[in-house]
């Protein structure tokens, strides 16, 4: 039914995060519940593992102030996981001040950890917007990147 553990991150968002309802308590029924949404045992364990090292290194973030002037320069592999269009949306969220320096690399980190060849657009701006979620002070760049990604307008311009 579904493709791969980027689905059940987009469906604990859009089932739990919105604060209206409540996820399971138990670990274990988080799980059972999302194995009957139709998902598979592996891609829910992936899930929870990469939403839980998101929580880790949202706690180890350094938050001091980072070179906004500075380039980033992609390894091979980050280049081989996210293509030019998906560098060309981090860049054009960057300047546009939705990303800082910070949530960039989170968002890298986060990208390079799902277990698949390539990531999608529509991925990225999932992960993105999961990134922004977890972190404080981040509240109007989250609104922004929402508005991307349920808005009906493409992301940027070429």
């Amino acid at each position: 039914m579904y493709d791969n553990m980027v689905d059940v991150l987009i469906y604990l968002f859009e089932n739990y995060m919105s604060g209206e309802a409540m996820p399971p308590q138990e670990h274990g029924e988080l799980e059972e519940e999302l194995t009957s949404a139709g998902f598979t045992n592996n891609e829910v364990a992936q899930a929870l593992t990469w939403l839980d090292d998101l929580a880790q290194r949202m706690e180890h973030s350094d938050d001091r102030p980072h070179d906004h002037g500075a380039m980033r320069i992609y390894t091979t592999a980050e280049e081989t996981k996210l293509d030019l269009e998906a560098r060309g949306l981090l860049l054009f969220l960057e300047q546009n001040g939705i990303l800082d320096p910070l949530s960039r690399e989170l968002v890298i980190d986060r990208a390079i950890a799902i277990e698949q060849a390539a990531v999608s657009m529509d991925e990225l701006k999932w992960v993105v917007l999961l990134v922004l979620m977890n972190r404080p002070g981040q509240e109007d760049a989250f609104t922004q990147m929402e508005e991307l990604i349920y808005g009906d307008e493409p992301a940027y311009l070429h």
